[in-house]
């Protein structure tokens, strides 16, 4: 349900254990908000990685923004120019056409939270997820093919 629809519009309260888990390639991404609790007008989720997990290799997206916001653990992100390690409290702004990816090259399980606008990029981790789960094996390449359903390059 939208959280505004209606004739007297009203917040949309999420419960700690309310949203959509999809556990993809070693990283549990767990949604808190998807495009259709909010219009399409953005997704959130919080995000965790064991140690020496790969989120994501280095990508565009030609369609939509992503926030990462570190909360526990030292992520290393691909900043375009390289990696840098943070910790809590950092934030990285991938807005359409930058690159950029990132990975638990460290000791402890790293959590963060990741905000998409607008929303629709959460349909990718649902086809992917899907796809492991029918047997297919992870490759660059089917991550590529369905990337580019999403307006996203890998690089």
């Amino acid at each position: 349900m939208i959280a505004n629809e209606g004739p007297e519009p009203r917040p949309l309260l999420r419960r700690p254990a309310e949203g959509e888990l999809i556990d993809v390639a070693g990283v549990r991404h767990f949604f808190r908000l998807t495009g259709e609790h909010t219009g399409d007008r953005f997704a959130f989720e919080e995000f965790t990685l064991d140690p020496g997990v790969v989120g994501a290799r280095p990508h565009v997206h030609h369609g939509h923004d992503e926030y990462f916001y570190v909360l526990d653990g030292e992520l290393t992100l691909h900043d375009g120019a390289g990696e840098v390690t943070v910790g809590p409290g950092h934030l990285l702004a991938a807005t359409r056409g930058t690159p950029h990816g990132f990975r638990n090259a460290g000791d402890g399980t790293v959590r963060a939270l990741c905000l998409y606008t607008p929303s629709g990029y959460e349909g990718y981790f649902r086809e992917v997820h899907a796809a492991v789960a029918a047997g297919a094996q992870i490759t660059d390449e089917l991550l590529a093919e369905f990337r580019s359903r999403y307006r996203t390059t890998s690089l």
